[in-house]
């Protein structure tokens, strides 16, 4: 998005009482948010849910000098914004009927990652770390990426096992990205911008205000094809996470814990409300894989995707086909890293560490590639990670 597009993206998020609320009923209505400031008092009124209040804060709004401090700020820090028409919004988070207007993001944010969410108490145990960076490492070697909250305890034992198997982790934050938060973990902070992306729905300069971790859990369970959680209290946020999750019609997966386990009464929990009791990876992988097989070959709404207000905006199409589609079938559409792993394999069954060998793609990189081929029909996986075109 140019400069002069994200000033009035930046200038009306920043009118109060507008928020992601109001923003796609005004986009809705005008087009875009440069035309909303345009608009006159009577066709602001028209806008659902518009008070009298807010079409006159918004129509007296003056501060440009401010938004464009704002942007070089941005630009300084290595922070850009992705709004949710942009190419490189988690497409998984579009389905969310409240999905953020806008992220601030340091980093690398993709649009189709195949992403896990792993949460859990600030308070972990020795297990519950163990366990926690286990299943992480083992998910990101399968391609997955890991998104958490960077907080203490389970979410630091995610994001850092997923960076050991040089994998993609993502950080959702309920503060502005110059406010870390814990401040312990700004070297964490560091390595997962530099092998995944921190995102946040708040400018920076934002303080982690209690209320703004439920608005953030939000989003971990919505990025996400599924919410694990290893140890939850029975108040802890997690469960708030695993709840929204539930809403968003996401899986919920839990570790079980010991029955006389303060830190384990959440997962427990969760485990006798239907949630998935999970004592490897192949038992998300199992739940996930269908899921992602239905999004990849018949995606919900094709070409569209929901706006403020629960209604659709058509995506550009090309012969009939969405251009954000992924289903073409040309190998000339494949990426660069797909073409290199099916060269490899027209020879018959190759194994997993001879692909990652022959193409010099990372480990990480190159199973995720297997998944996202897998999914497509291009190729089939056989018992011991040996794998074969699809004829």
């Amino acid at each position: 998005m140019n400069p002069e597009d994200l000033k009035y993206w930046l200038a009306l998020m920043s009118v109060e009482g507008v928020g992601d609320t109001l923003f796609g009923p005004l986009l809705e209505r005008f087009g875009s948010p440069a035309a909303v400031f345009s608009a006159s008092v009577h066709e602001l009124a028209g806008v659902p849910k518009m008070s009298k209040k807010i079409s006159q804060t918004i129509l007296a709004f003056n501060d440009w000098d401010g938004i464009l401090r704002q942007i070089d700020g941005l630009n300084k820090a290595g922070i850009r914004i992705v709004t949710f028409l942009d190419e490189s919004y988690p497409r998984h988070l579009l389905n969310v009927y409240d999905r953020p207007v806008l992220l601030y993001v340091a980093g690398h944010l993709h649009s189709d990652d195949i992403s896990i969410a792993i949460v859990g108490s600030r308070h972990a145990s020795t297990y519950g770390k163990y366990t926690t960076d286990r299943i992480s490492r083992e998910l990101a070697l399968r391609g997955a990426t890991i998104v958490s909250g960077m907080a203490r305890g389970i979410d630091s034992c995610a994001h850092r096992g997923a960076l050991a198997a040089k994998g993609r982790t993502i950080a959702v934050l309920g503060s502005g990205l110059d406010v870390i938060y814990p401040p312990e973990n700004k070297k964490l902070f560091e390595a997962i911008v530099e092998q995944g992306a921190v995102i946040s729905e708040y400018p920076p300069g934002t303080q982690p205000l209690p209320f703004h971790f439920p608005a953030r859990n939000r989003i971990i369970s919505g990025i996400s094809y599924g919410v694990l959680v290893v140890e939850a209290g029975e108040k802890s946020g997690s469960l708030i996470t695993a709840k929204l999750a539930m809403e968003q019609g996401r899986e919920v997966f839990a570790i079980p814990g010991p029955i006389d386990s303060a830190s384990s009464r959440g997962a427990n929990h969760l485990i006798k409300q239907g949630a998935k009791l999970i004592d490897s990876v192949d038992d998300i992988l199992e739940e996930i894989l269908p899921q992602l097989e239905r999004t990849v070959r018949e995606p919900v709404s094709p070409g569209r995707k929901a706006n403020q207000t629960g209604s659709e905006q058509t995506f550009p199409q090309k012969n009939g086909i969405p251009e954000r589609a992924v289903l073409e079938k040309d190998v000339e559409t494949l990426l660069p890293t797909d073409r290199k792993i099916l060269k490899v394999i027209a020879d018959g069954k190759t194994h997993a560490d001879d692909i990652i060998q022959e193409t010099g793609i990372p480990p990480a990189e190159a199973m995720g590639a297997l998944m996202r081929l897998e999914l497509q029909g291009r190729v089939l996986q056989h018992p011991g990670k040996l794998f074969t075109l699809k004829k």
